[in-house]
């Protein structure tokens, strides 16, 4: 027996195991390190509450803390469940939607305000591209421009109207930090097992029957298994929503 080779062979072996070895741990550690970026801000108590309960954290919590104030405005449209799609003359190819600068170019024309919405990835669905209305940077979660496409081309739309009116009386406030909002949401809201998706910080209100609405700062909060919550951004409150999708919309 060659004991030279076979002593080289087994040196090469174990440096190859190390190498294996030395990535998972790499790998390891990125995965806690993700993890620990997203959960760092929340209270320790919250954190361990999570992990007994095996609810998880994906999305990255918002860090700024603006003030905002609620907003009116008066709608130009119906809600969206009263408004029929309007089909577009000529389709266009649906990659244009992760380009702002193509979108406006190609629909501008003929979607009114479009330079007003902005796209959602973390809402868009089968057969739907989702926008909302967007007012001091930030999302009107109820306020939404839906763009129908079929074989990668966009087809038609609806879309809610809406004409901003001012904010009366009401007063800036600074908004709850993302950490201090989810921390009681988590524990009392969410069932074992939850995955957070994503956390956004816009505008939401409870839309009645007449011209004149208002939204107050929320927070959006999605989850893996589709249901939405609303975490009011000054109070705390909560309020949940589960947006049935209509059969005909998915395509």
């Amino acid at each position: 027996m060659d004991w030279g080779r076979a002593k080289s062979v087994l040196i090469m072996s174990f440096l190859l195991l190390n190498v294996l070895l030395g990535y998972q741990v790499w790998s390891n550690i990125g995965e806690q390190l993700d993890a620990n970026k997203n959960t760092a801000e929340l209270p320790s108590e919250t954190y361990a509450y999570m992990k007994q309960k095996g609810i998880e954290l994906s999305a990255n919590l918002p860090v700024v803390t603006p003030k905002l104030r609620d907003l009116t405005y008066m709608l130009r449209s119906g809600n969206m469940e009263e408004l029929p799609e309007t089909k577009l003359e000529t389709p266009v190819d649906s990659r244009i939607i992760f380009s702002e600068k193509d979108l406006l170019k190609t629909l501008g024309s003929q979607i009114s305000d479009l330079d007003k919405y902005k796209f959602d990835p973390a809402m868009t669905r089968d057969g739907v591209f989702v926008l909302y209305r967007v007012a001091d940077n930030r999302p009107m979660f109820d306020i939404k421009l839906e763009l129908y496409y079929s074989n990668q081309k966009i087809t038609g739309f609806r879309q809610v109207r809406v004409d901003l009116t001012g904010t009366g009386e009401a007063k800036l406030q600074t908004v709850l930090p993302a950490s201090k909002a989810m921390a009681p949401f988590i524990e009392r809201n969410l069932p074992d097992g939850a995955v957070i998706t994503d956390i956004q910080l816009g505008y939401h209100g409870q839309m009645f029957d007449t011209e004149t609405q208002v939204a107050a700062p929320y927070y959006r909060v999605l989850l893996e298994d589709g249901n939405e919550y609303y975490i009011h951004a000054i109070n705390g409150e909560v309020a949940q929503v589960k947006e049935e999708v209509p059969i005909d919309r998915i395509r």
